[in-house]
């Protein structure tokens, strides 16, 4: 640590895990393809919006037989339309351990009333995987817990002649993790967590089995119009088509539309994945050789390439409490916040006091780079003001 300001700084100075920051070379002028002040059923506007579901398809590889949908209220929205709509037959089982995981257990058991099985931790512990019956069962959970910094790192958990459907908010996963499409019945995401795009939508993936899941199951509770995916019985192809249940922002469908063309410029998927864990590395390589930060994550197979959290780690603070500890990583937040050097990279509010920095792929690996001697500096800071405090 140093108490001396470092030279460098993050070009982009924007670290936040959602809106995250957008593509490197966005401006404005990417937006002026935009359908505006035209219908969004009209035939320019479904153009546009068949486009960016094709283009889904594409960049995030997602199979032929896979239906894609752009829904409302964000990942959120898509996540509760699949459990609305799907959950009741069989026993549910819902993972958690982040915040959102939290909210899908207060649905399955407060809201829904199914009396899941809970397979609820810690932030920063990821649940044993080998006690969930997805052979028999129905599952919820997120691929990368948002607010802990813990993913899940392969889908071999989940069986292959499985009877229930598995569904994943995959929203802080998708383009930057490999997501094993064979196990996954149901994935959802917003535009505006790796690639960076605007907030409102939420995209919708089904496999065949969650189509038939659907079309066969009639929920005992009412479904709102904004959750409604069948129409007698049978799915609302167009929805999947771009027929949006809701009016859609063309702003935001354009900015979609540009962030995924450059994904696939760069490479596409093989290369958003690459940024990403470039990106995490620069910040994992510092935490290992500096003493006061540590992962939230205990266990380093599954640190997240996105949302990398992290917690405060010197003895010497810890040992002055909980409040102590807030005040110091709030501090460092607001030291870097005032230099103009880093944004909205505090713990999500209901984690554990610490840090929570973005390595996405619109991230670019030089930006973490500079980062990192701020955050040493800004610590030294705020331990200085302690001291100097209690003298």
């Amino acid at each position: 640590m140093t108490a001396q300001k470092p030279a460098a700084r993050p070009r982009v100075p924007y670290f936040s895990s959602g809106p995250t920051t957008k593509r490197p070379g966005w401006t404005l002028d990417a937006l002026s393809g935009a359908v505006l002040g035209r219908s969004h059923r009209s035939a320019a506007g479904k153009a546009k919006l068949a486009e960016a579901i094709a283009l889904t398809r594409e960049v995030l590889q997602v199979p032929a037989d896979y239906r894609i949908g752009i829904v409302p209220g964000s990942d959120t929205g898509a996540v509760e339309m699949a459990m609305w709509s799907m959950l009741g037959p069989k026993t549910v089982e819902v993972m958690a351990w982040d915040s959102f995981g939290a909210e899908w257990v207060t649905d399955a058991l407060k809201e829904l009333r199914i009396d899941p099985i809970l397979r609820t931790t810690e932030h920063g512990v990821l649940p044993a995987l080998d006690a969930i019956d997805t052979k028999n069962n129905d599952v919820v959970f997120t691929w990368n817990g948002t607010t802990a910094g813990v993913r899940i790192p392969h889908g071999n958990w989940i069986a292959d002649d499985r009877d229930g459907v598995t569904i994943c908010d995959a929203t802080s996963a998708a383009f930057a993790m490999a997501l094993p499409w064979d196990k996954l019945d149901v994935v959802t995401y917003s535009w505006q967590k790796v690639m960076g795009g605007e907030a409102a939508h939420g995209m919708l993936i089904l496999s065949p089995r969650a189509v038939a899941r659907l079309e066969s199951h009639k929920p005992a509770w009412p479904i709102p119009k904004v959750f409604r995916l069948t129409k007698g019985g049978k799915l609302i192809e167009g929805i999947f088509k771009g027929d949006t249940i809701n009016t859609p922002s063309m702003l935001a469908v354009e900015d979609y539309i540009d962030t995924l063309k450059w994904g696939e410029s760069i490479g596409g998927l093989p290369a958003l994945l690459a940024r990403a864990d470039a990106n995490a590395r620069v910040i994992h390589d510092w935490v290992a050789r500096t003493s006061w930060i540590g992962h939230l994550a205990v266990d380093p197979t599954t640190y997240s390439n996105t949302g990398v959290c992290l917690v405060i780690a010197d003895p010497d603070i810890l040992a002055k409490g909980d409040a102590v500890v807030k005040k110091v990583a709030a501090g460092i937040v607001s030291r870097l916040e005032k230099e103009g050097v880093a944004f909205d990279f505090g713990a999500y509010r209901d984690a554990p006091a610490g840090l929570r920095i973005w390595c996405g792929a619109t991230v670019e690996v030089s930006d973490l780079e500079a980062l990192t001697p701020w955050l040493d500096w800004a610590y030294a800071q705020e331990k200085a003001a302690l001291a100097a405090a209690a003298a």
